[in-house]
């Protein structure tokens, strides 16, 4: 079921970050997210719900920016 909240998500298995963005372009990682909780965050039901109760808060995370480079010539 699609996420009101959501976007998408990666997981990055061989670093256990989890990649999350959200409907309103905020991105965010996730660090040291066991396999198995981004496992079963993949199959819930109710992604939004299941990220609230078992990954927000509970491992440590940095919002991702993309700084923009202007180049000059």
């Amino acid at each position: 079921m699609p996420s009101t909240v959501i976007r998408r998500f990666v997981y990055d298995e061989m670093e256990a970050n989890l990649w999350v963005e959200f409907t309103t372009g905020r991105r965010y990682v996730y660090s040291g997210v066991p396999q198995e909780v981004a496992d079963a965050f993949r199959a819930a039901f109710a992604r939004g719900v299941y990220f609230n109760t078992r990954i927000r808060d509970h491992f440590p995370h940095r919002e991702v920016t993309h700084l923009t480079e202007e180049t000059q010539s």
